[in-house]
């Protein structure tokens, strides 16, 4: 399975996000999504998967929860949108996680690209996979792509979409 990460479009969606997802079985999206248009588009593209982060109304809140935690391929996943990194995690993460047991952690809300194993939880990758919106003080703009099956995570790869600010 083919999967398009993103996270904090705040609001943005350009052909060049589109362009890179148009080959993913499914979209998943880390939070603060800025508008239902953008989360409207990405569902045209493929099946979405979405959290809402801090930044998106009522409107997204009551259609995109907190946080998703589901099975994929093999591999258990947790996507939230504040989550923090190894071994920095947010309030309540790590209890969490012990609880969970995902074999993908997901958050976004920093805007850094993040792709680290947790050493202290045996098979446990965090991914953030930056910012793609062009709010915010990232410099580039990113996207994740990779594929799972079997229990794996393969062709893992980051996608730079150019620099924020640039419509180019």
């Amino acid at each position: 399975m083919k999967i398009g990460l993103i996270s904090d479009t705040h609001g943005y969606m350009d052909d060049k996000i589109a362009g890179y997802l148009q080959d993913a079985d499914e979209i998943w999206h880390a939070g603060d999504i800025g508008t239902l248009e953008v989360a409207n588009q990405l569902k045209s593209l493929k099946p979405l998967r979405a959290v809402h982060g801090n930044i998106d109304g009522k409107e997204i809140r009551v259609i995109y929860p907190q946080d998703q935690v589901f099975e994929v391929e093999g591999l258990k996943v947790w996507m939230t949108h504040i989550g923090g990194y190894p071994p920095r995690y947010g309030k309540g993460i790590k209890s969490r996680l012990d609880t969970v047991k995902p074999n993908i952690f997901i958050c976004g809300h920093s805007h850094i690209l993040k792709i680290m194993p947790d050493k202290t939880r045996k098979g446990l990758i965090h991914i953030n996979p930056g910012a793609a919106g062009q709010q915010g003080f990232h410099k580039v703009r990113t996207l994740v792509k990779m594929e799972i099956g079997s229990g794996k995570i393969t062709d893992l790869k980051v996608v730079e979409l150019g620099l924020r600010g640039r419509l180019v």
